[in-house]
């Protein structure tokens, strides 16, 4: 297993083994993205939304919606210098380990896990693992996501 990231380019199923990682971010979370996710998702919970309730339940200011962190990482994924040229998501295994406060600044480090063929042998899957820390390089976000390639 090498210790460098994928270099920039567009990698298939076929161009990439367990253990080969691309470096994902960084990214601030704004307040304008946390207001811009609550008009889009409906969730207006004031953690998300005032600094005052934040502070009065213990949080330094206010805190990203873990499902827009999700996203972030996602999209981060999707315009890396190094793109995974999937087809399809084939769904998300995820956990919110510490919040994400406004204006925290994000990185991610997402590693091939597994590689398998479908039954048909016409498309393969790959496995990604993803750590998400914060600016403190703590680790706010994990989780895992299936890619449909076609081959």
């Amino acid at each position: 297993m090498s210790d460098t990231p994928l270099p920039p380019g567009v990698y298939g199923y076929h161009d990439v083994s367990v253990g080969d990682f691309i470096e994902l971010g960084p990214m601030t979370i704004s307040a304008d993205l946390v207001d811009q996710f609550a008009a889009v998702s409906g969730d207006r919970y004031e953690l998300h939304m005032d600094d005052h309730y934040a502070v009065g339940h213990g949080f330094d200011r206010r805190v990203a919606h873990g499902l827009l962190i999700l996203s972030v990482v996602d999209g981060m994924k999707n315009n890396a210098p190094a793109k995974l040229g999937g087809l399809v998501s084939l769904g998300w295994n995820w956990s919110f380990r510490s919040p994400v406060l406004v204006e925290d600044t994000i990185h991610a480090r997402l590693e091939i896990a597994d590689k398998r063929l479908t039954s048909s042998g016409r498309r393969g899957i790959l496995g990604l693992n993803f750590s998400v820390f914060n600016q403190h390089d703590f680790l706010v976000q994990n989780g895992s996501n299936e890619l449909l390639f076609e081959l």
